[in-house]
Parts: structure tokens; C-alpha cells; sequence
């Protein structure tokens, strides 16, 4: 009948295709601006109404956990698992903590997951948790090396990473070359008195 409701593969068709826009549109979102942004813009982007957001993924904690594995969980692996091939303790050590802090200058929604922005959501928490063992992991092996001073403690690294989200989320945002600059102030100040490779 003209004018009629479609149903049965045409409604699951629709549906699957605003799902997808939905999920496209979050994942630039959640990346250029944290996973704070407002779900209306979310919407906006995905050509829908926020209600059909609602509808399709029963709201923010329901649209994190679709898409925070490419907006965050894919990119901190692929941090710990190339700092897991460097052989050399210090400049594992090195290299994370860089990594991470580039991180949180690119990415704003890696902030939100390290300020527990959405303690509601599994899959930010499970990210916290692969982040707290792989921090362990890489400090107790740079302490155990002398790459790092002593009394520095995997909680030491998770508070520098904590404030520095803080920084990023609520302060002036600085320049490229002065937040790289800073980071290596930060690990001048936390590396142990072993010579470094190369004699440095």
C-alpha cells in the first residue's frame, strides 16, 4: 500500500544504516573532542535525530561501549605492545611514557578514560585496568634496572598521567613543541643515575 511504514528488511536496513552513521559520527566526535561531547552533535553529524541515537544505542554509555575500542582501546594496545619490543629497559620506560603523553595530546577522549569520566562504562574501565598493568609491568622493570629513581612507583606514573589529563581537559592548552619539550623535563626528573645508553 503507498505511504505504508516499511517493515520486515527494509525497517532492519534502515536500522543497520543509521546504526553505522551513528557509530562513524561518535567515533570523530568522542577523537576531536572527548567523550563528553554532546550526544545532539553526535546526531547532527550522523544525519538522525537524538532519540533515534537513544533508540539504537540506549544513550552515552551504550554508544562508548560500541565504539571505544577505535576511538581508545586500539590505540593504547598498540602503545604497550610496541613498548613490550624494545629491549632495553630505559628506553621502554621512555618510549611509554612518551607514548602516552602523545596520546593524551592527540586524543581527548583517552583524558575522559584516565579520569573515569564514565566510571559506568565496562569497556573505559577495562581500559583502565590493561593501563594500571602494563604501567606495573614497565616501571617495576625500569626500577629493576636502575632506569628509574628507586622510590618512582607505578602509582607515581598513573598521578603524572592523571594531572596531566587535567591539564588538558580544564587549562590552557600549550604548543606541540612546549608540551614535547615538558615531557622531557618529566623524565629528566623520574630517571634513575644508571648512565644512560650512549653515555648521556
Amino acid at each position: 500500500m503507498a505511504g505504508a511504514t516499511p517493515s520486515g528488511p527494509r525497517l532492519r536496513a534502515d536500522a543497520r544504516r543509521n546504526a553505522e552513521q551513528i557509530r562513524a559520527a561518535a567515533i570523530g566526535a568522542f577523537q576531536g573532542q572527548g567523550l563528553t561531547v554532546p550526544l545532539e552533535e553526535v546526531a547532527r553529524a550522523a544525519g538522525v535525530s537524538k532519540a533515534t541515537v537513544f533508540n539504537r544505542f540506549g544513550g552515552r554509555i551504550g554508544l562508548i561501549e560500541a565504539v571505544i575500542e577505535e576511538v581508545v582501546a586500539s590505540e593504547l594496545s598498540a602503545v604497550i605492545d610496541r613498548t613490550r619490543t624494545i629491549d632495553d629497559a630505559g628506553e621502554r620506560i621512555t618510549h611509554y611514557l612518551t607514548a602516552l603523553r602523545d596520546l593524551q595530546y592527540r586524543q581527548p577522549a583517552f583524558n575522559d578514560v584516565l579520569l573515569r569520566t564514565y566510571p559506568d562504562s565496562p569497556g573505559l574501565m577495562e581500559i583502565c585496568r590493561v593501563g594500571g598493568e602494563a604501567n606495573e609491568e614497565f616501571v617495576a622493570a625500569a626500577r629493576a634496572s636502575g632506569a628509574l629513581r628507586p622510590e618512582f612507583t607505578a602509582g607515581d606514573l598513573q598521578a603524572l598521567v592523571v594531572d596531566n589529563a587535567l591539564a588538558l581537559r580544564h587549562g590552557e592548552r600549550p604548543g606541540r613543541d612546549d608540551y614535547d619539550r615538558r615531557t622531557r623535563y618529566l623524565l629528566d626528573g623520574i630517571r634513575g643515575h644508571s648512565p644512560a645508553p650512549g653515555g648521556c
